[in-house]
């Protein structure tokens, strides 16, 4: 399994270890991915994810999953995010119907 962000698309980093005596050698910075689940008011159901923690300080900050993806730009998102950012539009889209006018 990637660890990759399934959100934002962060992936590990390259750098160098350096020794006392300037010797570099490759390492990888892996990021902090976590399984979380996040419930949809938009979707009506539970989404799990594995998600960066800065991911999940970031949605706990906006206001829930729904308000993290529309408020998010759909370059700063993964494939993952973008269908469910796409998938909670088009749920907000049928709720917002006009009524029909009384005659």
């Amino acid at each position: 399994m990637a660890r990759r962000c399934q959100l934002t698309g962060i992936d590990p980093m390259f750098g160098h270890n350096v020794s006392h005596s300037n010797i570099k050698t490759n390492r990888r910075f892996e990021p902090n991915i976590q399984k979380a689940t996040f419930h949809s008011n938009a979707l009506r159901r539970k989404v799990s994810l594995r998600i960066t923690t800065r991911a999940i300080r970031s949605i706990s900050r906006v206001g829930g999953l729904d308000a993290y993806l529309l408020h998010t730009a759909d370059a700063k998102l993964a494939p993952e995010g973008l269908r469910l950012k796409h998938q909670v539009k088009k749920a907000l889209a049928g709720k917002r119907r006009p009524a029909a006018p009384a005659s």
